[in-house]
């Protein structure tokens, strides 16, 4: 539940919908159920969204099991990154109906999207192309505006990458 996790939460709450995460840590400022492991996230839930970074940790994240618990009306979204989910076990249970379906807008061999996935009808598939709006480049532009008058300024910059 990152920066991204977070905004996808606040638009799913305005709908109603109930919110449950899993990250490295709990999050106590983050009002919303927590589970340790995306398996038992799944079990208790409809759908998954994955928001996170691609890391040795999340490689495959979703697997066999984390799809079954997810179970056959359930639905997986990848906005993050495509090696979050086995693709070989995705295809499968799409294809058998084991899942309810995907939506998927990046894919774990870029730009190869498996062909198993057209002409399903429990996939949406579309391009990774979320930052390749107007607004995206204008936010980009501030903040490189920003941190170059700060930088010169001698002052802290907008945003500080962090080591950690």
């Amino acid at each position: 539940m990152g920066s991204i996790g977070s905004e996808v939460a606040k638009r799913l709450s305005a709908f109603g919908c109930t919110i449950t995460y899993t990250s490295r840590n709990k999050k106590e400022s983050i009002p919303f159920p927590f589970y340790t492991n995306v398996r038992d996230l799944e079990v208790n839930s409809d759908a998954l969204i994955l928001c996170c970074p691609l890391t040795e940790e999340t490689y495959h994240i979703v697997n066999k099991d984390v799809m079954a618990a997810l179970g056959k009306e359930g639905v997986i979204i990848n906005v993050g990154r495509g090696s979050l989910v086995d693709k070989k076990e995705l295809v499968q249970c799409l294809v058998q109906g084991e899942i309810g379906g995907a939506g998927l807008d990046v894919y774990e061999n870029e730009p190869s999207v498996p062909k198993e996935l057209f002409g399903l009808d429990n996939v949406m598939l579309s391009p990774y192309c979320t930052v390749m709006t107007s607004e995206s480049f204008e936010a980009l532009f501030r903040l490189i505006v920003g941190n170059l008058k700060a930088f010169f300024s001698i002052k802290p910059l907008v945003s500080v990458v962090s080591n950690e």
